[in-house]
């Protein structure tokens, strides 16, 4: 029986692009790497962040100055500028991102007190997202990840993926860190492949 395998572009916005409020340094760079894939994997998914005004990630909504820690949780998350607010400029896709060529585009972190780094399940680990039973019923036992940003919406993908018993596939060409702390990057990479993913060339995956 054939595998296929399914393309996962994570979150490439405006927002965490340059120029972005969250921006991802060399975020665009990934954009010319999902296009090729895009156009060569017939099964995709691109997600997009989607919250609304106050959202629980926000750190305005806390008071608090970006990228400080919310202590009063469990364990304490790190909080985040403004941003992808639903049906603003910054949450839409890049402008040069096929998302024509899409099968599903997915919106995640769309409820105001639980936020959403994983394609698959939001933060509270309780509540998926679909993304798994589309997959399966599509007949995907395998994903190829790009996208935004690697140590964060990228890895909680990709160690869902894993945990839910897919192959993964990660393009070192075609994600970037937020490296909110140094070598944040790194780590994710390494969590990645620990958890049996692979990080592979673009040319790699397209052979």
């Amino acid at each position: 029986m054939l595998m296929l395998s399914a393309l996962i572009v994570v979150d490439v916005q405006n927002d965490f692009c340059p120029g972005g409020a969250l921006a991802v340094p060399r975020g665009d760079e990934v954009v010319p790497v999902a296009n090729r894939l895009l156009a060569r994997m017939p099964l995709s998914v691109i997600t997009q962040d989607w919250h609304p005004q106050g959202h629980i990630s926000f750190a305005s909504a806390s008071g608090a100055a970006p990228y400080a820690l919310d202590a009063a949780s469990n364990p304490p998350r790190l909080l985040w500028p403004d941003h992808c607010v639903a049906g603003t400029r910054g949450a839409d896709f890049h402008p040069l991102l096929d998302t024509a060529r899409a099968r599903l585009i997915l919106r995640k972190g769309t409820r105001l007190d639980i936020d959403s780094y994983s394609a698959f399940i939001e933060n509270d680990r309780k509540t998926p997202t679909g993304l798994a039973g589309w997959l399966s019923a599509l007949g995907a036992a395998s994903v190829v990840i790009v996208g935004l940003a690697t140590d964060y919406c990228v890895k909680a993908t990709a160690l869902d993926a894993r945990a839910l018993g897919l192959e993964v596939d990660i393009v070192a060409e075609g994600v970037r860190g937020v490296e909110a702390s140094p070598g944040d990057t790194e780590r994710a990479l390494s969590a990645m492949a620990a958890a049996g993913c692979r990080i592979l060339s673009l040319n790699e995956v397209l052979r």
